[in-house]
């Protein structure tokens, strides 16, 4: 039974782990972020016409102004984060890749002029978006500084990490070099081309941005020959 390493933070390292069980995998948790709320100032809803999540953690820690939103419609970056708003009361989701620029692409096909975007403190910064995009940091995901024993442990036993974000992947990254591990040796897939950015030779990403399409290419990875 081949080991997988989830590095993504809680409850989403959870229902990873749940998924992998489920599909014949030995799953470890080993979470690279410990995810706290932030304090924000909300907008009023009538300033917006939509609502940008490109993170499922955006749902859980905007708090109660959360719900103020409700009547907009949201895009959401991959099927998470879309869940996690329908979970929450919204009506009309739609979800579009793991790519935020896409996103963005989508809304101003759907004629989307002032979106409100719920993001974490360390965000992608979109670079020349056709229509403005007001912002709100609504929490923070603060990674540990070293890496944990049983990622240590599971890379030693030639587990494959699965990468759910950019951010993620850079900081295993550097957690491996200052453990005296080699990043080249690990087998890695990633959600997204973005994710799987990095030092990494022995790697797969997923055909769509999803856990079973994350599980498809770590099993590509283990494939022979």
């Amino acid at each position: 039974m081949t080991r997988l390493l989830v590095l993504r933070p809680q409850p989403g390292a959870a229902a990873t782990v749940a998924s992998a069980t489920a599909a014949g995998w030995h799953p470890i948790a080993a979470p690279l972020f410990m995810i706290v709320p932030i304090a924000w100032e909300a907008p009023a809803a009538a300033e917006h016409d939509a609502l940008m999540l490109t993170s499922a953690q955006a749902v859980r820690h905007a708090g109660p102004a959360l719900a103020s939103y409700r009547a907009l419609p949201v895009y959401a970056v991959g099927e998470a984060t879309g869940v996690a708003a329908m979970e929450a009361g919204f009506a009309d989701v739609r979800m579009g890749s793991a790519d935020s620029a896409l996103l963005v692409t989508m809304m101003v096909r759907d004629g989307v002029r002032h979106p409100l975007h719920l993001a974490g403190r360390e965000h992608r910064v979109l670079d020349a978006a056709p229509i403005p995009i007001a912002r709100r940091i609504v929490y923070a995901a603060d990674p540990v500084w070293e890496l944990p024993d049983a990622a240590r442990a599971a890379v030693e036993q030639d587990a494959v990490a699965l990468l759910h974000s950019q951010r993620a992947g850079a900081v295993f990254a550097d957690l491996l070099v200052r453990a005296g591990l080699d990043p080249a040796t690990i087998r890695v897939a990633a959600i997204s081309g973005a994710a799987g950015a990095g030092p990494w030779q022995k790697i797969k990403i997923a055909e769509a941005p999803n856990d079973s399409a994350l599980l498809a290419a770590a099993a590509r990875l283990c494939e022979k020959g």
